[in-house]
């Protein structure tokens, strides 16, 4: 029986960072790696292909740090006054 892929959908993903990293919120998943029980993904700027980098996949489930797709300033927004309420 083969095993089941973590994080099956990560490759070719859009994410919004809660915070600017590297002067950027918007990064899709552009490689993927796997390294014993981690599994890791290769962020790239949308605006800046220059801007990579390698992070935690796990770390793309928390919420005050990500949000799944490509959100304006105003949905950011949203969600942080929906999250201190």
């Amino acid at each position: 029986m083969t095993k089941k892929q973590k994080f099956p959908y990560l490759l070719g993903s859009k994410w919004t960072a809660t915070k600017k990293v590297d002067g950027w919120r918007h990064f899709q998943v552009v490689n993927r790696k796997n390294q014993g029980k981690w599994v890791y993904a290769e962020m790239v700027a949308a605006c800046d292909p220059h801007v990579r980098f390698w992070m935690n996949a796990k770390l793309l489930q928390d919420g005050t740090q990500w949000q799944a797709g490509w959100q304006s300033l105003q949905e950011i927004a949203a969600l942080d006054t929906e999250a201190t309420s």
